[in-house]
């Protein structure tokens, strides 16, 4: 195999994606006329893109348009065009209807960049495009701050309704990448490794300890300012990726012969080790000080009012 152009390297999946492809890759920025495979890693990575604000999209026509030889690109997207609902199938299969958040642009983006893709293949006989949706993408190193973002607000509901995750190590979605590549498989697979984490397992693992029961509205706005006061900005829409499922049935992949190798708990543990913490500029930090100073308050006031509400209920029960 030969001619496969990788767009610029995208963190840690492009280094991991280069060294399983060897020498038929190349990682500099560009088009390379004498490419027949295209592997467009540059949606994969929203850190890059927010910084330079530019969309998920942003090069993708000049990069096909450039490499006129090539006849199958591998696009990296991501499961969370399907969006998350209380009523999505467990798991969510290729065929399910892409739903995204309305208030989350880079979901809506991803499918508007696996739409020019399919427009690409069908534009000349010959082509054919793999699309690869990913669940959560983490590692040690290489993952990005959607990837933390994510992981840190599943299992962190003060109700009993954490809805299960899933957690992709970023070896097993370079292996994912190139094999699509090799393969040159047509078609649409999600990448995920064998069945998901239960929400209480997800909170177990990042050390929260049990919280008391409030009212529906104390819950609620606590759960708001706690999102509020994570590590750096919140995109809006990404919340709703917290409180309901969208968990990725990976059958479709494994009969073109991929395997997980490292399991949703592992690639959670190794992707949140550094503690969150330690990754929040001191402006935060003194956000997040008043936020959980207001919280203890809320939760106080909260305690108080149910309190009166019982003795009251007390007294008229007499």
């Amino acid at each position: 195999m030969a001619g496969v152009w990788i767009d610029e390297p995208t963190g840690g999946l492009g280094s991991r994606v280069s060294a399983q492809l060897g020498v038929v890759a190349d990682l500099q920025p560009g088009p390379l006329p004498e490419a027949d495979v295209v592997v467009w890693l540059a949606a994969a990575d929203p850190d890059e893109r927010a910084r330079r604000r530019q969309s998920a999209a942003h090069g993708l026509a000049a990069a096909l348009a450039g490499a006129q030889t090539a006849t199958h690109v591998v696009l990296v997207s991501s499961g969370l065009v399907y969006g998350a609902w209380p009523n999505n199938p467990v798991p969510l299969t290729e065929d399910a209807a892409l739903r995204p958040d309305i208030e989350f642009d880079y979901a809506r983006q991803l499918g508007a960049v696996e739409l020019a893709v399919d427009q690409w293949r069908r534009a000349r006989r010959g082509r054919t495009v793999t699309v690869l949706r990913p669940a959560v993408a983490m590692a040690a190193d290489g993952t990005t701050v959607l990837a933390r973002a994510l992981a840190a607000g599943m299992g962190q509901r003060r109700g009993e309704d954490d809805p299960p995750a899933q957690f992709v190590h970023l070896d097993d979605l370079a292996s994912a990448v190139v094999l699509a590549a090799v393969r040159r498989l047509d078609g649409v697979y999600n990448v995920a490794p064998d069945g998901w984490v239960a929400g209480d397992r997800v909170r177990a693992l990042a050390g929260v300890t049990p919280r008391p029961r409030l009212p529906e509205w104390a819950n609620e706005f606590l759960s708001g300012l706690q999102w509020r006061f994570q590590r750096g900005p919140i995109p809006p829409g990404l919340r709703s990726y917290t409180r309901w499922p969208w968990l990725l049935a990976n059958d479709k992949l494994r009969r073109e012969g991929w395997r997980p190798t490292v399991t949703n708990e592992e690639t959670y543990v190794e992707g949140t080790e550094a503690k969150w913490f330690t990754m929040i500029t001191p402006q935060r930090r003194q956000e997040l000080s008043l936020g959980v100073m207001v919280a203890g308050v809320v939760a106080m006031l909260a305690t108080i009012a149910g309190a009166i509400v019982r003795h009251r209920r007390r007294r008229q029960g007499r």
